[in-house]
């Protein structure tokens, strides 16, 4: 394992970003599909074949001595949020990529084929749902409902494919059998501070929370501020921030379930001062790795709406953007994951992950795992997002010897 080579291919990838605040790498930009020509060069030079699928995936194939067996895969996802950090996702496609130079290094021949998959569109930035990609592989989009969506600046997403010379109309072409795979992993750091605070090095995620994400429309009356009596008011904002407080009571009642609710974006207009607002955009994003809880919290959004509306004389709309499925991770890959840490020496624990991954999709196709390495300060998604580079290598080791046990050394 060459750490320097990782880590000096690590930051050429992060090279392509719109910002020089963190990284912005938005799903399908011009920054993100050079970052994924650049895999792909990478790839190549390690003797693999690439190809991208009709959602961007890249897939890079390293044959096997029997190539009609099934393929041992391993990945992630090179878009960011905006100005985000320069680990989320990248590393567990540099991690792969590093894996197989070490194979390559050292002669390892496996039965199995290996493929790398950079996914396309794991972040929800651009589009508001995220794991694009995934889902296309794994059969589980919704190619009507995806359809209708469109970016910040109005582009629909079968345009923005257009852009990348994909044809957004013929997406189910990704999909794959699960006859095709033996197993799937992922590594990724953790995003959260549990592992640091714990003193552990390794992360076994045994389950994966799922997010439902809704969009709501309040709509009031926009009047004058200094001559509408506060009586008289259907003020939007404030019947946004009063379902946002409510919100955040009801996830907090489900605490112990470890089910969380955010209100990560709201959009007021006519956004002038001296102008009560008339509509308030808000987007929701409720997850946790129990279904029953998560409905709960839902429940009483949808209580908190018909009250707002009642007490505050205004409309609400609401739409569901997505609605995915907590995942319980292969028990045969956690316990394959348990027993080559303990081998090593490496400390380690096992939890579960609060953020989605493309491996819950994958976990539909095919037994899967995610490991997960240290956040420094619990950061993510923020230009300070940071993991050493030792902890890296720890992961990367774990995800090498994971990889040759499922994928069988050719002695």
């Amino acid at each position: 394992m060459d750490l320097k080579r990782l880590e000096k291919t690590l930051l050429e990838i992060n090279q392509f970003s719109q910002s020089e605040e963190g990284v912005t790498r938005l799903a399908y930009s011009k920054e993100e599909r050079q970052a994924a020509e650049h895999f792909s060069y990478l790839c190549r030079q390690e003797g693999m074949t690439v190809r991208m699928d009709a959602s961007g995936n890249v897939i890079a194939r390293r044959e096997g001595s029997n190539p009609d067996l099934p393929v041992v895969a391993c990945g992630s996802h090179l878009d960011t949020v905006i100005q985000g950090g320069r680990y989320d996702g990248t590393l567990g496609v540099i991690a792969a990529l590093e894996v197989i130079r070490s194979l390559n290094d050292k002669r390892i021949e496996t039965k199995h084929p290996i493929e790398i998959i950079a996914f396309a569109c794991e972040e929800s930035s651009r589009f508001g749902v995220s794991t694009i990609g995934s889902k296309a592989m794994a059969g589980l989009l919704d190619k009507e409902s995806v359809a209708e969506l469109k970016d910040s600046e109005g582009k629909s997403i079968s345009n923005v494919f257009s852009e990348c010379s994909l044809n957004f109309s013929g997406i189910e072409r990704s999909n794959r059998r699960n006859e095709e795979f033996k197993v799937f992993f992922e590594l990724h750091i953790e995003q959260g501070p549990v592992l640091e605070r714990q003193l552990k090095q390794i992360g076994i995620v045994i389950g994966i929370a799922a997010p439902t994400r809704f969009e709501l429309k309040i709509k009031g009356q926009a009047s004058h501020s200094g001559t509408t009596p506060m009586d008289y008011r259907k003020d939007a904002l404030l019947g946004a921030a009063e379902i946002a407080l409510q919100l955040e009571q009801a996830a907090k009642m489900e605490a112990r379930n470890g089910t969380v609710a955010t209100v990560g974006a709201c959009e007021v207009k006519p956004g002038s001062m001296n102008v009560i607002p008339d509509l308030a955009t808000m987007k929701i994003d409720i997850r946790g790795t129990s279904t029953d809880s998560k409905n709960r919290v839902i429940e009483k959004l949808f209580t908190s709406i018909k009250q707002v509306e009642e007490k505050r004389s205004v409309s609400i709309e609401y739409s569901e953007l997505s609605n995915e499925h907590p995942i319980n991770l292969d028990k045969e890959v956690i316990q394959s994951l348990t027993e080559s840490c303990e081998l090593k020496g490496y400390t380690y624990m096992h939890m579960t992950s609060g953020a989605g991954h493309d491996a819950m999709n994958m976990a539909i196709l095919c037994p899967t795992g995610l490991i997960f390495v240290p956040s420094k300060n619990g950061l993510s998604h923020h230009p300070d997002e940071y993991t050493a580079i030792e902890q890296i290598g720890i992961g990367t080791d774990l995800l090498e010897t994971a990889i040759i046990e499922w994928a069988g050394r050719m002695h």
